[in-house]
C-alpha cells in the first residue's frame, strides 16, 4: 500500500513539474511578439542570475543587476520613481569610484546619478534608446548639494542647462572650471569607453582643457546631453554576449569636426514634407535569446 502511494506521490510531482515546464514555455512564447519596452519596463527587481550585460548598448538587456543605492557620501540618485537606478556591478562600482575624486578635483560635493538601467536592463518605456545593458549612466552637469534632496525633490529639481540658448557655445554663467575637471576625470578612468555631450560643451572643452588632452578622444558630440554626460563603461569581463562599440576617432576631435554640428542644416533642419512614420518597436524576439530567460526569471 505505502509503494502505491508513494509512486502516486512521484507521478504526481512529475505531472507538477511538467506542467510547470509547459507554462514556462507557453510563456516565453507569448512574449515573443511584444514589444520589449512594456516586458522590460514592467520588471520591478533584478534577474537572479550572475551579473551579465547582454547585447549592445542598444539592443539586449542585463541579468544581476546591481542597484546604486539611493544616497552615498559623494552621490545622490534622482529621479527615484522612474527605477532605472540598475546597473552591471561594474557601473556601480565606477560610479562610486569616480564621485569619490569628485570633491578632490572640483568644488562639488559630489555627483547627481539620472538614468543607469532597469532592474533588468533592455528598451524603457520612454527616453532612451541605449541603456539596455546596464553600462551607461547620465551623470547631472550640476553639483550635489551638501544636504539631502527630499524623494519628491528629486522628482522636481531640475539639473542645469549648461549651453547657451543659440545653441552655439555654453552659457558663460553656469560654464565653471569645476565642470571641465569632472568630465576630464569621468574621462579619464580607464573603464570609461566613451563621454556623450551636447557639441557646445565638447567646443567648450576643447577651448579650455590644458596640459594633458588625451582624454577629450573619449569626449563625443552628440545630439541632446546639454544637462547631463552620459558616461559608457566597456563590456566587463564575464559578458560574453556583450557586443563592444567600435572604437573612438583617433584624435582630440576638436578641429573640423566640430563643424557639421553647429552648421544650420543641424541647428535649423528644415521639416521634412512628410511625416515620417513612427518606428515599430522592438519586439522580444529580436534581442538576444538569453533575453528571454533574463525578463522571464521570476
Amino acid at each position: 500500500m505505502g509503494r502505491h502511494i508513494v509512486r502516486a506521490a512521484l507521478v504526481g510531482l512529475g505531472l507538477l513539474v511538467a506542467g510547470a515546464a509547459s507554462a514556462q514555455q507557453d510563456r516565453a512564447a507569448n512574449i515573443d511578439n511584444k514589444p520589449a519596452k512594456q516586458v522590460f519596463g514592467a520588471a520591478r527587481d533584478a534577474a537572479p542570475f550572475e551579473a551579465r550585460a547582454i547585447g549592445f548598448y542598444s539592443k539586449g538587456c542585463l541579468a544581476g543587476a546591481e542597484a546604486l543605492p539611493v544616497n552615498g557620501k559623494t552621490w545622490q540618485a534622482m529621479r527615484l520613481s522612474r527605477n532605472r537606478n540598475w546597473g552591471h556591478p561594474n557601473l556601480v562600482a565606477f560610479l562610486e569610484r569616480f564621485s569619490a575624486k569628485v570633491p578632490g578635483i572640483s568644488k562639488w560635493p559630489g555627483i547627481l546619478v539620472g538614468d543607469m538601467a532597469q532592474p533588468r536592463g533592455g528598451p524603457m518605456l520612454t527616453g532612451h534608446a541605449s541603456h539596455q545593458i546596464g553600462l551607461d549612466a547620465d551623470i547631472w552637469l550640476t553639483p550635489m548639494p551638501t544636504r539631502e534632496f527630499s524623494r519628491d525633490e528629486r522628482e522636481k529639481v531640475s539639473a542645469t542647462m549648461i549651453v547657451r540658448p543659440d545653441r552655439l557655445d555654453v552659457d558663460s554663467k553656469v560654464w565653471t572650471p569645476s565642470l571641465v575637471a569632472v568630465i576630464k576625470t569621468a574621462a579619464q578612468d580607464a573603464e570609461v569607453e566613451r563621454v556623450l555631450v551636447n557639441a557646445a560643451i565638447k567646443k567648450a572643452l576643447c577651448r579650455d582643457a590644458t596640459g594633458d588632452r588625451s582624454w577629450l578622444q573619449k569626449v563625443r558630440p552628440y545630439w541632446g546631453h546639454d544637462y547631463h554626460m552620459h558616461v559608457r563603461i566597456s563590456c566587463p569581463a564575464g559578458s560574453p554576449d556583450c557586443r563592444a562599440q567600435d572604437p573612438v576617432v583617433p584624435g582630440e576631435g576638436c578641429g573640423s569636426e566640430l563643424d557639421w554640428w553647429f552648421s544650420d542644416a543641424n541647428l535649423h533642419p528644415k521639416p521634412p514634407k512628410e511625416p515620417p512614420k513612427p518606428k515599430p518597436p522592438m519586439l522580444v524576439k529580436e534581442l538576444p535569446e538569453a533575453c528571454k530567460q533574463v525578463v522571464l526569471a521570476p
